[in-house]
C-alpha cells in the first residue's frame, strides 16, 4: 500500500462526465490498496471565465477580491469529485485550501506556501477515506484566501505530497507524459520515459506548459517522485507516461539536448542612453521589482560616450505596467529614450549532456542563420541556451531546433 497524491488539471475536470470518469480512475487505484489525495484544477475555460467577470467590474481588479473570486473555481470540482465518489460507494472528503490549512504569504494571486497542516488529512486517511483538496489557493495569517498564481494547482500536489511523504506524485493532464516539444508544432516529437528534474525546471521555466515551473522547485527541493500521466487515456490502458527523476551519471551521456521549449509571453524593455556608472541597473530593477514584476533575460550593452543602453524581457501580461514604471524612472536616472516590444518570442534548448559537449551553441545559432532568424537576445546556463526573436518565427525556429538536434531519432 502507498500512499498516493494526484492531480487533475482543469481539462480532465472539464464537464461532469470526465470528472465521473477521474473518480472512476481514483476508485481504480484505491481498490487496489493505496492511500489517495486528490488535488483538482477548476474546470477549463473556468479562472479565465472569473478573471473576466471581474474585470467587466474593475479594470484593474483589486487582488485580495480578485482572490475571493478565482478560488470559487476549485471548490465546485472537489465538491463534484467527492460526490462522485460517494456514487460508487467510496468515502471522500473534500477541503478547501483554507480548511486545509495551505499557509501561504500574503501576496495575493501570486502567493507561496509557507506550511501545511496534514493533521485532518492523515485522520481522514487513516479512516480510509480519500482526500480531495483544492488546487492553487491557501489562506494567509490573517484568514484572507490566497491564489498560488497560474498552474498553481500543480505547486498544490506537489506541496501536498512533500508534506505527507507520499510515495509518488501524478500529475494528471491531457497530455501522456513530457515530450521533447509540442507535438502541435513539431508531429514528430517524442514522448520522454525520463527527464530530470533540472531539465524539467529549466523546461518549466522556459515555457513548457506541461508543468509549472513552482511544482517542479517544490519536487526537486523535497525530493517528491513526480510522475505525469493522461488522464483522457482509456482506463486499464494507461502508458507509463514520463517520470522526473533526480540526475543518474549513466545518464550523463545520453542526449545532448532532450527537448526544445519555448514561450510566446515575451516583452522586451529597452532603456536608451542609461548613463553607464555603477548602481545602474539596480536602479532600472530595483523599481521593476518593487512592482512584483517578474525579469528573465538581461543585456548591458557595452558603453560609449558614457552611455549604455540595458534591456531587458518581462511577460507580456506585465509589458505596459513594466513599460510605464521605466517611463517614471527615466528623468530620475538620465536616460535618453524607452523603447519595448511584445511581439517576440523565447526559443530554449535544453539537455544535461550540455555540460560534457562542446559546441552546441554554434550548433544551434548555425541552425537559426540558415533559416534566416535573426536572434535578438541570447541566455545561456551550464544545461539550456535560450534566444529571443521575433514572433513570426517561433514556430520554424522550433522545428528548425528540433530537426538540428535530431529529437524525433529514438536514442540508441
Amino acid at each position: 500500500m502507498a500512499l498516493i497524491v494526484q492531480k487533475f488539471g482543469g481539462t480532465s475536470v472539464a464537464t461532469t462526465q470526465r470528472i465521473k470518469n477521474v473518480a472512476l480512475r481514483v476508485a481504480k487505484w484505491k481498490a487496489e490498496g493505496h492511500q489517495l489525495v486528490v488535488v483538482l484544477s477548476a474546470m477549463s475555460g473556468e479562472t479565465n471565465r472569473l478573471i473576466g467577470l471581474a474585470r467587466e467590474i474593475q479594470a484593474d481588479p483589486d487582488p485580495r477580491e480578485l482572490d475571493v473570486m478565482v478560488s470559487t473555481g476549485e471548490q465546485v470540482t472537489i465538491g463534484l469529485l467527492a460526490m462522485a465518489l460517494r456514487e460508487l460507494g467510496l468515502k471522500a472528503r473534500s477541503y478547501t485550501g483554507a480548511q486545509v490549512r495551505i499557509l501561504t504569504d500574503s501576496a495575493y494571486t501570486k502567493a507561496r506556501i509557507l506550511s501545511i497542516d496534514d493533521q485532518a488529512m492523515r485522520a481522514d486517511l487513516d479512516n480510509d477515506t480519500i482526500v480531495i483538496v483544492a488546487g492553487f489557493q491557501g489562506v494567509d495569517a490573517g484568514g484572507n484566501i490566497t491564489t498560488l498564481g497560474r498552474g498553481g494547482s500543480d505547486t498544490t500536489g506537489v506541496a501536498l505530497a512533500a508534506a505527507l511523504k507520499a510515495d509518488e506524485c501524478q500529475i494528471y493532464t491531457d497530455v501522456d507524459g513530457v515530450y521533447t516539444t509540442d507535438p502541435r508544432i513539431v508531429p514528430e516529437a517524442r514522448r520522454l520515459d525520463t527527464v530530470t528534474f533540472e531539465e524539467m525546471l529549466e523546461m518549466a521555466s522556459l515555457g513548457s506548459k506541461v508543468l509549472q515551473i513552482r511544482s517542479v522547485e517544490f519536487a526537486g527541493k523535497y525530493k517528491v517522485k513526480l510522475r505525469v500521466l493522461s488522464s483522457l487515456e482509456e482506463l486499464g490502458q494507461e502508458g507509463p507516461g514520463t517520470l522526473i527523476t533526480f540526475e543518474d551519471d549513466k545518464n550523463m551521456e545520453q542526449p545532448i539536448i532532450s527537448g526544445i521549449a519555448f514561450n510566446r509571453d515575451e516583452a522586451k524593455l529597452t532603456v536608451l542612453g542609461v548613463p553607464d556608472r555603477p548602481g545602474i541597473a539596480y536602479q532600472i530593477l530595483g523599481a521593476i521589482a518593487d512592482a512584483n514584476i517578474d525579469v528573465d533575460m538581461i543585456i548591458q550593452n557595452v558603453g560609449h560616450d558614457g552611455t549604455t543602453d540595458f534591456s531587458f524581457t518581462v511577460n507580456r501580461s506585465e509589458y505596459s505596467k513594466a513599460l510605464a514604471i521605466l517611463e517614471q524612472v527615466k528623468a530620475h536616472i538620465g536616460a535618453r529614450s524607452i523603447t519595448g516590444d511584445n511581439k517576440i518570442c523565447k526559443v530554449s534548448a535544453v539537455g544535461v549532456g550540455m555540460r560534457s559537449h562542446p559546441g552546441i551553441a554554434s550548433r544551434m545559432f548555425r541552425a537559426l542563420a540558415e533559416e534566416g532568424i535573426n536572434i535578438q537576445m541570447i541566455s545561456t546556463s551550464e544545461i539550456k541556451i535560450s534566444v529571443v526573436v521575433d514572433e513570426k518565427y517561433l514556430e520554424l525556429a522550433v522545428r528548425t531546433l528540433h530537426q538540428a538536434f535530431e529529437l524525433d531519432q529514438t536514442p540508441a
